[in-house]
């Protein structure tokens, strides 16, 4: 579960603010990764590039992108979508490893129509990866969004993209998959129809409480208020803490947050589990072709008592390249995978 909203009038500057839910620690930390970074697919190393773009990504367990940043102004936004089906392997066409997805659009496309233009030209396969933690495999769809306003969202449906491109389509969240929820969103008050608006937890609710926030949110007079503003909205449509309900043992709860300022390249997060706020410029980071991968311990430098908060452009620190998970290192993993599982 998660979500994602789009302002992309406050005052000047695009931002967009992401809820991630998830029923376990995911172990995020901030990475900056430079451009000229060779890479492969993930799936079979057919597909190969080397980064145009520099970013700034959150990860999971330090081996998948799923949120980020790019020095062009691009934001993307990894989300969770039961009915996705990537279909097997077809070779004719490139292929991306979910691990991959987020990451190749960040290091390789300034705007939204570049990377929906792209995935028109090579109808490129995501292949679903195993959870190297035990859990469930993943099943997810992808929103893009840009410093122009534009938007897009990418789901997988019988192996084939569908793609919603939209300065128009601001909100995502879950199921169902996209078209039913720009329907389903009509039958609220506010938003076209005349049933209150929902306040329970459900994907759809969410994204109705989300939509009609979001046409409301007052113009700020500086960044500050923007973010404020942002963060507001987010919070409104998060998951509390909580035991899971009968059948559903692996109830969602929002373990963190971002807000994204596309104009203006600043990556804002805060943690629901170790609560302070953090946040970096890209101005103030290096990401030329020569510079290290870098990355920041939220996970260790986040804390009630002495931790981190505020900017930390000078908090990240070399701790070797990351090295995203493949489905051929998957094949190997063996003896790691009961490590991460106990992370």
């Amino acid at each position: 579960m998660c979500t994602r909203v789009v302002w992309p009038d406050a005052n000047g500057s695009v931002l967009v603010g992401r809820n991630m839910d998830f029923h376990k620690d995911l172990m995020t930390n901030l990475w900056k990764q430079p451009r000229g970074v060779t890479r492969d697919d993930g799936v079979d190393g057919e597909l190969t590039w080397t980064s145009r773009y520099g970013s700034v990504i959150a990860t999971a367990f330090d081996i998948i992108s799923v949120d980020g940043l790019n020095e062009a102004g691009l934001g993307g936004h990894v989300l969770w979508l039961a009915e996705s089906t990537y279909g097997e392997r077809d070779t004719s066409r490139p292929a991306l490893s979910q691990a991959m997805w987020l990451q190749y659009f960040l290091d390789n496309f300034a705007t939204v129509t570049e990377a929906v233009n792209w995935v028109a030209e090579t109808n490129v396969q995501v292949m679903q990866m195993p959870d190297p933690t035990g859990g469930v495999p993943p099943a997810l769809h992808l929103a893009l969004d840009d410093a122009n306003g534009d938007s897009a969202i990418i789901e997988y449906i019988d192996g084939h993209p569908n793609v919603y491109h939209s300065r128009d389509y601001r909100v995502m969240t879950n199921s169902p998959t996209y078209d039913q929820q720009i329907e389903l969103l009509t039958r609220w008050a506010g938003l076209g129809g005349e049933d209150p608006l929902p306040g329970d937890t459900l994907a759809e609710h969410r994204f109705a409480r989300a939509a009609y926030y979001a046409r409301r949110l007052p113009q700020p007079d500086s960044q500050l208020e923007a973010i404020a503003g942002m963060f507001s909205l987010v919070r409104n449509v998060a998951q509390p803490f909580r035991i899971p309900d009968p059948g559903k043992p692996d109830a969602s709860q929002t373990i963190w947050q971002v807000v994204l300022d596309l104009t203006n390249k600043r990556y804002v997060y805060e943690s629901t589990t170790r609560p302070n706020i953090v946040w970096v410029d890209l101005a103030d980071l290096d990401f030329g072709e020569d510079s290290p991968q870098l990355k920041v311990d939220l996970t260790g430098k986040l804390s009630l008592e002495g931790g981190i908060a505020g900017n930390i452009g000078s908090q990240f620190e070399d701790a070797g390249p990351m090295v995203f998970l493949s489905l051929q290192a998957l094949e190997q993993l063996g003896a790691q995978g009961a490590d991460i599982r106990h992370r």
